[in-house]
C-alpha cells in the first residue's frame, strides 16, 4: 500500500513564504562600483521549443537558487618572486590601470606564504564590502560562477566557503588559489566574480534577496563579531556565543523613497 505524506508549511510566521535574505555594503565608500547581487538567469535563450533546456523545470530550479556578484573593476595581476625569494604581486596594467596602485594594495592582498595550502600555489584575496544577513537559519555557500563561460579560464580555482549568515554575517571576499602563477589573473568589471547559494531548513522554499538597512542594531552586532578571525582559530566554535549577543531582528528591508 502506498502512503503519501504531505508536509504542510504554515501560511504565516516562521517557515512561511520565501526565505528572505538581506544584502548590504559595509561601507558607502565607492558604493557606486558595487552592483546589487543578481539572480542567475539565462532568459534571453531559446524558449520556443517545448524541450528547450530554457524551459526545463530542473534547469530553472537550479538557476533560481544562485545569485551572482559581479566584479567591480578591471584587474590584470601577475606574480613573481624578488631576488630574496619574497613573493609579490605585479600590476600588469601599470599606469593604464583604472585602479591606482595605492588603492589596489588596499583591496588585493597576497596571503602570507606560510598560509598557502600548497607551496607552489599562491593565494590571493580581494576584499569586498558585500555582506548578507537573515532572521532565520540560512547558510550561504560561495562558489565559482560555473554557469558562465570564460573563453580565457582563470589560472586557478576560487576558494569556496559555507557559513550561516543568520548568525555570522561578515563581509565576503574573493579568494583565489593560483595553480599556474606564471599566467596572469585578468578580471573585467561587470563579469561574474562568484555565485552565492542560500539554504534554509526547507529546501523547497524559494529565496528572495533584498537590500537591507544598516540599522544601529546591525552595526553593533557586526562590531561585536567582527575581526575575531585574527585572534582565534575555528571561529565556528563562537556561534553559540554570537547567538547570545544577536538581536532578535537584524534584517530590515531598505525602502526607496
Amino acid at each position: 500500500m502506498d502512503i503519501t505524506v504531505t508536509v504542510e508549511r504554515p501560511e504565516e510566521g516562521p517557515g512561511s513564504g520565501p526565505i528572505q535574505v538581506g544584502w548590504f555594503l559595509t561601507s558607502d565608500k565607492n558604493a557606486v562600483l558595487y552592483d546589487p547581487p543578481e539572480r542567475v538567469s539565462f532568459r534571453q535563450t531559446n524558449r520556443t521549443h517545448a524541450k528547450s533546456a530554457s524551459r526545463c523545470p530542473g534547469v530553472i530550479q537550479l538557476e533560481s537558487r544562485y545569485f551572482m556578484v559581479k566584479c567591480p573593476f578591471d584587474l590584470h595581476i601577475g606574480f613573481r618572486r624578488e631576488e630574496n625569494g619574497k613573493p609579490v604581486l605585479i600590476n600588469r596594467a601599470g599606469t593604464a590601470s583604472p585602479v591606482r596602485s595605492g588603492k589596489l594594495n588596499e583591496m588585493l592582498t597576497l596571503v602570507n606564504e606560510a598560509e598557502w595550502r600548497y607551496p607552489d600555489r599562491p593565494t590571493v584575496q580581494l576584499g569586498l564590502p558585500y555582506c548578507f544577513i537573515a532572521d532565520e537559519l540560512v547558510y550561504i555557500t560561495q562558489l565559482s560562477p560555473f554557469m558562465h563561460y570564460r573563453p580565457d579560464p582563470l589560472p586557478g580555482t576560487i576558494f569556496g566557503g559555507r557559513f550561516p549568515v543568520s548568525v555570522w554575517p561578515r563581509p565576503l571576499m574573493w579568494a583565489f588559489e593560483w595553480h599556474e602563477p606564471q599566467k596572469d589573473i585578468i578580471l573585467k568589471r561587470g563579469e561574474p566574480l562568484f555565485y552565492a547559494q542560500f539554504e534554509g531548513m526547507d529546501p523547497a522554499r524559494p529565496v528572495q534577496v533584498v537590500e537591507a538597512e544598516r540599522t544601529p542594531e546591525l552595526a553593533t552586532y557586526l562590531e561585536q563579531i567582527g575581526g575575531v578571525v585574527n585572534y582565534v582559530n575555528q571561529t565556528f566554535g563562537l556561534f553559540k556565543a554570537a547567538e547570545a549577543l544577536r538581536p532578535k531582528k537584524l534584517l530590515t528591508p531598505k525602502t526607496r523613497g
